[in-house]
């Protein structure tokens, strides 16, 4: 069996969907640096650097606000989205194969969570209790109760043999509406790679933050 697991990243909700099970993805590989794109790292670096130094504090403040403002501006538009789509993670990157052919590793979903009942045939996020990574597959049969308040969910990978009950925790046949964080509405193809590679390279991840930080901060307006 194959589950697609989602990891958040610096914005709660933004997520990476994975696979582990009988067929295993290998992570993707870096291809080698030459010494000359090391250099020209090396060399933006510490131009921006030797800016920062010739700055005064009036305008480091200056920029350190700009800095400041950029990273707000970003936290206010991923909790709007939160709020319009009724998902806690609106966006997630695909890192399975569990949902081929329809979604592949490196794909970027967008979610939505609606007030709509959810139906078969949706492929839905959803998170299991008591485990800190969501699973995205598809909904295969939905049984409704006789009250009307609640409704019973089945879910399987498309590339998957089997349901996902074995998946679920110990004496767990259903998934309910509160395990379900959204559902696929749209896709991007491959466009999440980069992400996957920041998080598989967690230094490279911290290096690229430094850096794009190091060039706000040493942009001058005009």
């Amino acid at each position: 069996v194959l589950e697609s697991h989602l990891l958040h990243l610096p914005f709660k909700g933004f997520a990476l969907v994975n696979a582990v099970g009988t067929r295993k993805l290998p992570a993707p590989k870096l291809p080698a640096l030459e010494a000359e794109k090391e250099l020209l790292k090396m060399d933006f670096i510490m131009d921006h650097l030797r800016e920062l130094r010739r700055m005064n504090w009036r305008q480091m403040v200056a920029q350190g606000m700009q800095l400041g403002l950029i990273i707000t501006s970003a936290l206010m538009i991923w909790k709007s989205l939160m709020l319009v789509t009724g998902s806690e993670s609106p966006v997630v990157v695909v890192l399975s194969g569990s949902m081929e052919p329809g979604f592949y590793r490196g794909d970027i979903l967008f979610l939505n969570m609606g007030k709509k009942p959810i139906r078969t045939g949706e492929v839905v996020v959803f998170n299991l209790d008591g485990r800190d990574i969501p699973i995205v597959h598809r909904v295969i049969k939905v049984h409704e109760r006789r009250n009307g308040t609640h409704i019973d969910i089945l879910t399987k990978g498309d590339n998957n043999y089997g349901d996902d009950r074995a998946l679920y925790n110990e004496g767990q046949e259903w998934l309910h509406q509160h395990h379900i964080m959204g559902r696929a509405v749209g896709f991007l193809p491959k466009v999440g790679m980069v992400t996957i590679i920041m998080n598989d390279y967690p230094a490279l991840k911290f290096l690229l933050i430094g850096a794009l930080g190091l060039l706000v901060l040493t942009t001058k307006d005009g």
